[in-house]
């Protein structure tokens, strides 16, 4: 199984390019989307995205994210062997996936030797149809990495800061993830769960409860929602445009 998270959206022909890419080189390949409407250019979502994909999915599985800005330069694109696979640019977006694989090596996809497994050139700019869904489909299909890529450090890998801080009782936590719905998701995870939560930069003092319909509609509260991360959510609203909240921003969080 491969799993697939871009921002590439859905109007044009990108998704559709890549699959079929990927299935000229692995005819049998089972692919999954997870996601193609990541934010533009956001890696911190798109990590937290493939994170979750990556820890309700098998052993075994490979999982090939695009969320790319950096397209055609120096960047590298790796491979990362574990439990499971992520076939990913290295610039952060395999942060979060990497808490779920048990990581044993990592590799450097090299063009010139993946072209030859499937004839045609690499675009400058759509390294997921050229190179990363076809290096997904190549692993899928049991071709081992050395045959197209080089073995690097795994500690040369670049990693966000998505590590939760404190601040004597304050948390400076970070926006990972907004949802459709305006839940927005903090990096905190594995925390006491506290009977309330104060944001003082913000003036407020809100409820933590376990589900949305525990307070009043429009009316603001904290939970672990489904992902087992600390969430601030509005019932029946948007969280993140009560606050005017973006993925990325820091919020200070005290837990009570």
């Amino acid at each position: 199984m491969i799993t697939l998270t871009t921002d590439f959206g859905l109007k044009g022909p990108y998704v559709g390019e890549m699959k079929v890419a990927m299935l000229r080189v692995n005819p049998n390949a089972k692919l999954v989307d997870v996601s193609h409407s990541i934010t533009r250019h956001s890696i911190i979502e798109g990590s937290f995205v493939m994170g979750q994909a990556v820890k309700y999915s098998p052993p075994g599985t490979v999982h090939v994210g695009v969320i790319d800005p950096g397209v055609g330069t120096e960047r590298k694109a790796v491979i990362i062997e574990g439990s499971q696979w992520l076939v990913v640019p290295d610039n952060g977006l395999a942060t979060l996936p990497l808490k779920h694989v048990d990581a044993k090596r990592a590799w450097e996809i090299e063009y010139e030797r993946i072209r030859r497994f499937t004839g045609w050139e690499i675009s400058s700019t759509f390294h997921g149809r050229d190179v990363f869904g076809p290096a997904g489909a190549l692993i899928e299909k049991g071709v081992s990495p050395k045959e197209f890529a080089k073995e690097i450090s795994l500690d040369s890998l670049v990693k966000l800061d998505l590590e939760p801080r404190k601040e004597d009782d304050l948390w400076l936590l970070r926006v990972i993830y907004i949802d459709d719905f305006g839940n927005v998701i903090l990096n905190l995870e594995n925390y006491e769960r506290p009977k309330a939560v104060e944001l003082p930069d913000f003036n407020l003092r809100i409820p933590y409860r376990e589900a949305y319909g525990q307070v009043k509609p429009g009316e603001l509260l904290a939970l672990p929602g489904s992902h087992d991360y600390l969430e601030i959510a509005v019932n029946q609203g948007s969280a993140a445009q009560k606050l005017d909240l973006k993925v990325g921003d820091v919020v200070r969080v005290k837990l009570l």
